[in-house]
């Protein structure tokens, strides 16, 4: 993937993230799984099938543990993957580690509203994950929490 694609995919995201249902006290996110041909594989948003679903384990699960096309797929999300969380046993942090995905492009690292300290960055390149911050998409992916930011 180039940077350009991944641009491209992240812009796709944003637009995933505005189909989130409101929520006081949850950031809308829009996830998306590409295959290393550039195929889009599964994608999903925050609170898309229930009040607690998060995006990237939205789009992670409309795809088999075991599909051979996520051992070259990138994951994108608008937000950081969460490392803490109340609603569910795993994170998205340790669902993706539990996954074959190595690749994962994020507009922004999520600030310290909801969580104290979000270290899903930091914990997939522990694990040999490959993260890639595209921060000239930051304000975009921003922009549609902003019921939360004010």
């Amino acid at each position: 993937m180039t940077h350009a694609d991944d641009v491209t995919w992240m812009e796709r995201a944003i637009e995933l993230s505005r189909k989130c249902p409101p929520a006081e006290g949850a950031f809308s996110v829009g996830a998306i799984i590409v295959g290393a041909d550039g195929t889009e594989l599964a994608n999903g948003y925050s609170r898309e099938t229930d009040a607690h679903v998060h995006a990237e384990e939205s789009a992670l699960a409309k795809l088999q543990a075991d599909d051979p096309r996520l051992a070259d797929a990138t994951l994108y999300s608008t937000l950081e993957p969460c490392s803490e969380r109340k609603s569910r046993p795993l994170t998205c942090t340790q669902l993706i580690l539990r996954s074959p995905i190595r690749r994962v492009v994020i507009a922004w690292r999520e600030p310290s509203l909801l969580v104290a300290d979000c270290v899903g960055v930091e914990t997939l390149q522990g694990h040999g994950t490959q993260v890639i911050e595209l921060s000239s998409l930051s304000g975009r992916a921003r922009a549609v929490n902003e019921h939360l930011l004010r």
